[in-house]
């Protein structure tokens, strides 16, 4: 049984940032998943595939793991730039690149 603990990315759907202040710790699947012969879709019998505990920083998740002697691995989150403009930036004259449809 192996944890990453990581911090879950923002949805590409909207720009917001709502949900992504959290640590998550997510257990990875060693067992193969097994096809159902009735319906055709994949199942597993691990559980712990399914369970994910959401801490407030690093250092709780890591804790946590480490009280519980589970093997961890952190993954730093990926910073992104965010380049702040006004609406009217869209059509200003000067524009880098040509406004067309």
């Amino acid at each position: 049984m192996f944890a990453r603990i990581y911090q879950p990315a923002p949805s590409t759907t909207t720009s917001g940032r709502a949900n992504t202040h959290k640590w998550v710790i997510e257990f990875d699947n060693k067992r193969p998943l097994v096809i159902d012969p009735l319906t055709g879709t994949t199942r597993s019998t691990n559980t712990l595939s399914q369970l994910e505990l959401e801490f407030d920083t690093v250092e709780d998740a890591v804790a946590y793991a480490k009280a519980n002697n589970i093997p961890h691995r952190v993954e730093k989150p990926k910073v992104t730039k965010r380049v702040s403009r006004s609406y009217a930036e869209n059509f200003a004259y000067d524009r880098k690149h040509p406004w067309t449809h």
